[in-house]
């Protein structure tokens, strides 16, 4: 492949990016047609239910007659079955397109080699590979999805100076700036969920919600084992669904409530993820407690880690924050008197 492929692959992933916290629980793909140099037609996987890229990419097309002639740059592997939308091997076929270069093949058990096999056995040359490393860092959550049966885990919490992460008796405070917060706003809209725990349901009362940036609200999760947290709480106001895992009931109340009933005797985060993966979310943001936060550690069920350091705050008492283990630190940012550390899984 020549340096023009890369280019040109480059910008598919760019344009798969902009389905960030849209296309999900689909990965995020984008599509290049090329013609002699020149980019004809692109698209991107915008919605979810919606047209995927190859489908935009091929509609831009104003020349449909060039497209016998053209490569097709492609992030992931084009679809071979009917699912929401019909298959994207069959729509390329069907547009006489007779070049096309994969990114990363799809491990979705329903695609699987199935999208490239059909193109090649309709005579179109099929190439893949080309900056799979970038692919699959755009679509790790799609990725963790398929390959471990599990929702993507990002850990993310904020301590002071000495390593606190609430006052004493759980007394909430507010340890990160306004910059920082707006940040895990923005998060917030890139993830399909977001999870706490009893005690910080209980003392936080958060509205785990995306007030402070433009996007669409996540899927709330609260574990409560044996159903203890009051009604009056944010959580429980019907303003977005909100899933309960406990050990007591399984049953819809309202609208955008869900109980969610575990088994006792078995690991309660393995069977929590598990039946996340069965309700096909992509990811979850996890962002507290302490006891929540070191579970996931010690057992090593998370991804992606994101700590912020409030470098001028200290309270000399309170609740500890978790303690870091098996991570890799990747990167490091100030947000104002914040610091914001990275960490990737070791393990992984």
């Amino acid at each position: 492949m020549t340096s023009a492929d890369e280019l040109y692959m480059r910008r598919a992933l760019e344009l798969a990016a902009l389905g960030r916290g849209t296309a999900s629980p689909n990965p995020m793909v984008g599509c290049v047609i090329v013609h002699n140099n020149v980019i004809i037609g692109e698209g991107w996987h915008r919605q979810y239910g919606g047209p995927h890229a190859e489908v935009h990419a091929v509609q831009a097309v104003q020349d449909k007659s060039l497209l016998p002639e053209s490569r097709v740059y492609v992030t992931l592997e084009p679809c071979s079955h009917f699912g929401k939308t019909p298959p994207c091997a069959d729509l390329l076929i069907s547009s006489g397109v007779r070049d096309v270069v994969v990114c990363n093949t799809d491990p979705n058990p329903l695609v699987s080699g199935r999208g490239i096999k059909r193109l090649q056995e309709a005579g179109i040359q099929v190439q893949t590979g080309l900056l799979a490393a970038e692919g699959l860092e755009l679509n790790k959550r799609f990725f963790t999805f398929q390959n471990l049966k599990r929702p993507y885990i990002i850990l993310k919490w904020a301590e002071t100076a000495d390593g606190f992460i609430a006052g004493p008796g759980c007394e909430r405070v507010q340890i990160s700036g306004k910059l920082a917060r707006r940040l895990v706003h923005k998060w917030r809209t890139e993830e399909q969920a977001i999870m706490v725990g009893t005690r910080t349901a209980l003392h936080d009362n958060p509205h785990l919600d995306t007030r402070h940036w433009p996007g669409h609200n996540p899927l709330r999760i609260v574990i409560d084992r044996q159903l203890q947290l009051p009604e009056h709480l944010h959580l429980f106001d019907g303003s977005q669904p909100t899933l309960v895992y406990n050990y007591l009931k399984q049953e819809q109340p309202q609208e955008n409530l869900t109980f969610a009933q575990l088994q006792q005797e078995q690991d309660l985060l393995p069977q929590l993820f598990q039946d996340l993966h069965q309700r096909n979310v992509l990811s979850v943001l996890v962002e507290g407690g302490t006891y929540l936060l070191e579970s996931l550690l010690q057992q090593g069920l998370w991804d992606e880690a994101f700590i912020f350091k409030n470098t001028a705050k200290t309270l000399g008492a309170g609740i500890k924050a978790p303690v870091m283990v098996g991570g890799n630190l990747k990167n490091s940012q100030t947000f104002g008197t914040d610091l914001l550390f990275q960490f990737g899984n070791l393990n992984e």
